[in-house]
């Protein structure tokens, strides 16, 4: 194997503006930076990895504390820190790079924000361009171009599916329309990723919060209530909601899960996503809806105290949290036997194919009769059909959705959906693996 210590890299970004400001955890996005890494060995070969920043994801205090350019600023220059570390030592395996660079970024990443209590998935977000460069020069160094064969083989275990079909899941952010909500569902859409946690007047009144929350879910539950899916055990619409640690008690979440039965929705939620801050450990599986981690699943480690507390489901993130991590949790979580699946971050296409391949691998979520997969980019960014472009495999079948899902044909898994071969935008992007490359704008979109 060889030691990775003679590397050549280059980090660069653009800017992708979004249609309108994307709300959720009480707050609003307005645009989104696309980070190219490279990594170059000695013999020329290179790795192109990609991420997308969302700081307001990863530690909304650090969001809300600065202004949005900065922010995301600073997360670039966590990225690139994480990767000069990555050419000073030696690693043999991105897993093994990723176990040795993430405290020094994450350090680094306290320091650059002046925040002692910085969340690690902020570390996490940033360090994605870099694992994904690592795992692709890995796979041209050994010729690999199977995703099955990528992974190593303790963790295959985590993912024995291949699925044909996957349910496309929409976001519907604070802001998104009723009407909106409706033509996602008469599309075939089968599964509403519902955001809750809103800050209506922006004055942090949690009692206003679940009131917002309570009349949002009556009004989409008004409009699709009736629509059948396919997809779905019960043939009705499923609910996913995501609150973001928004919610500060049981007692407050109880009130909305109340409300919802009141309305006749309880039994259409599969989900309660990450409803509490990560700092509070109070048991939850006595709760009448399943629970999933994902902001508070930083870790492996994280993953087997959420389990402990009784969160029944795990969100995985390999375009947000890094692959490498990715693993390590659905390992954990497979050892469990608790449910997976994939969320978005509001990835660019080709990140959507790299969270694809996960997704594909992993069983249905209970209620539900195939795999889930969110993707969200096609809502909110302004030149989706440009970027959609940039992927290699533009206009492969696998990459469309027809009745609300993705078709999964032989195509997509002998080519693992595209993500071995190189776009040459991104390419570009990145840069020619110089080492004094310092990450300033190539493009604004």
């Amino acid at each position: 194997m060889t030691a990775h210590r003679r590397l050549d890299v280059s980090c660069h970004y653009e800017r992708e503006l979004l249609k309108t400001p994307l709300g959720f955890k009480g707050n609003h996005l307005r645009e989104l930076w696309q980070v190219a890494a490279c990594m170059r060995n000695a013999d020329e070969q290179e790795g192109i990895g990609l991420g997308v920043q969302s700081v307001l994801w990863s530690d909304a205090q650090v969001s809300t504390s600065r202004s949005e350019a900065t922010a995301n600023s600073e997360m670039l220059l966590t990225t690139r820190f994480a990767l000069q570390q990555a050419r000073q030592i030696d690693w043999n395996h991105p897993i093994e790079l990723l176990e040795q660079i993430l405290s020094p970024t994450y350090d680094f990443a306290k320091h650059l924000t002046g925040r002692s209590d910085l969340r690690l998935t902020y570390a996490l977000n940033a360090l994605v361009p870099v694992d994904h460069a690592a795992w692709l020069l890995y796979c041209r160094e050994r010729n690999l171009t199977d995703f099955d064969v990528m992974i190593p083989d303790e963790m295959l275990a985590a993912l024995p599916f291949r699925q044909e079909k996957l349910a496309s899941i929409p976001l519907i952010a604070y802001d998104v329309p009723i009407e909106e909500v409706a033509r996602q569902v008469n599309e075939g859409a089968s599964v509403l990723k519902i955001k809750i946690g809103s800050d209506p007047d922006k004055d942090g009144d949690l009692d206003k919060m679940i009131e917002w929350d309570k009349q949002r879910l009556a009004a989409i539950h008004a409009r699709v209530r009736d629509q059948e899916s396919l997809f779905t055990e019960n043939s009705r619409i499923a609910y996913y909601l995501d609150a973001n640690g928004r919610y500060d008690s049981r007692d407050r979440l109880l009130r909305l899960l109340d409300h919802a039965d009141h309305i006749g929705a309880l039994d259409r939620i599969i989900l309660v996503e990450e409803p509490f801050e990560e700092k509070d450990k109070q048991p939850v599986e006595d709760l009448p809806v399943r629970l999933a981690a994902d902001e508070s699943a930083h870790t492996d480690r994280d993953v087997r105290e959420r389990i402990d507390l009784g969160y029944g489901a795990i969100a995985l993130k390999p375009i947000a949290k890094t692959l490498s991590m990715s693993l390590r949790i659905a390992k954990v979580a497979h050892e469990w036997n608790i449910p997976c699946f994939c969320a978005d971050l509001t990835a660019n296409p080709v990140l959507v194919d790299w969270n694809k391949n996960m997704a594909a691998r992993l069983g249905p979520l209970p209620g539900m009769k195939i795999g889930l997969l969110e993707v969200n980019g096609h809502q909110n960014y302004r030149n989706w059909d440009r970027m959609v472009s940039y992927h290699p495999c533009a206009g492969a079948n696998w990459m469309k959705t027809a009745g609300g899902c993705f078709t999964l044909d032989e195509g997509f898994y002998r080519r693992s959906g595209g993500i071995f071969e190189i776009s040459p935008h991104y390419k570009e992007l990145a840069g020619t693996g110089d080492s004094s490359s310092t990450g300033e704008e190539r493009r604004d979109t």
